[in-house]
């Protein structure tokens, strides 16, 4: 008997959805926060973690049945998994595969962490805009404030909702 098909974990093929491969390793539930994927959820949805590879050494993968992401729910993907590889399937087959680049700026996703910020004030007509300042570790610098957000600071608002 073939010890690898006894041992190897198998997750199917979905026919409809979205794939996103190759997440930073312990990262996957994040990722489930992101998308508003919770308890309530009625689809199916897979999760793989700590999944050996070759050229992460460790990594995530989630599989949501009948859902295409938003480029929006991409761009906060890219913040918490800068590897990350985005697979839209339907009839069985991968029609798109995309790798996620970090953007050197988000506008309207992250708010500024600096409550004084003028992106903060509920009197100004102002949306937060972000550049990354380094991208390992994650730190992004307000375009008003110059404000610094860690990693923690982004995950606390992605995972907020």
């Amino acid at each position: 008997m073939d010890m690898t098909s006894e041992t190897e974990l198998r997750v199917r093929k979905i026919r409809y959805g979205t794939v996103i491969d190759h997440i930073t390793a312990g990262r996957a539930l994040d990722v489930l926060r992101i998308l508003g994927i919770g308890r309530d959820c009625k689809d199916v949805i897979s999760v793989v973690m700590n999944v050996p590879s070759r050229k992460l050494g460790k990594k995530d993968i989630v599989k949501v049945e009948n859902r295409e992401l938003k480029p929006e729910e991409v761009d906060k993907i890219t913040l918490i998994a800068p590897n990350a590889t985005i697979n839209i399937v339907r009839d069985y087959k991968v029609v798109k595969k995309e790798r996620v680049s970090l953007p050197k700026t988000f506008k309207g996703i992250i708010r500024c962490v600096n409550p004084n910020c003028i992106s903060n004030s509920p009197r100004e007509p102002v949306q937060p805009i972000l550049h990354v300042y380094s991208e390992n570790p994650l730190r992004l610098r307000c375009h008003y404030c110059g404000r610094i957000l860690e990693l923690e600071d982004v995950l606390r608002q992605l995972s907020s909702g």
